[in-house]
Order: C-alpha cells, then sequence, then structure tokens
C-alpha cells in the first residue's frame, strides 16, 4: 500500500471518528434534556439554553 493512499485512509477514519462524535454529542444532549429532563428536546440547539447553562458554572 503507498503511503499517500495510508495517509488518506487514515484522515478518513479520523474524520469518521469525529463526526460520530458530534452527532453523539447532539443526541446525547437531546435525550438528556428532552427526555431525561422533561423539557423541549429542540431547545438544546438554542443559544439562551447554552448561556444559562455557562452562568450556572461561572
Amino acid at each position: 500500500m503507498s503511503s499517500q493512499r495510508y495517509i488518506l485512509i487514515t484522515l478518513v477514519k479520523i474524520l469518521v471518528v469525529i463526526l460520530l462524535l458530534i452527532l453523539l454529542f447532539v443526541a446525547g444532549t437531546m435525550i438528556g434534556y428532552g427526555v431525561i429532563g422533561g423539557g423541549n428536546p429542540f431547545k438544546v440547539f438554542q443559544p439562551s439554553l447554552w448561556l444559562h447553562i455557562q452562568d450556572f458554572f461561572r
């Protein structure tokens, strides 16, 4: 296997892992806020919620 192909395959694997992490993070926050927290799962995408979370940790 050539080194260029090896590098390309490795970069694709890293990209897939990063995309899966983002997808799982979004799904986890929606489940956590919507199902466990009892709120609207789509409210997770509102910036006001994230500002409230940041204020909580300050």
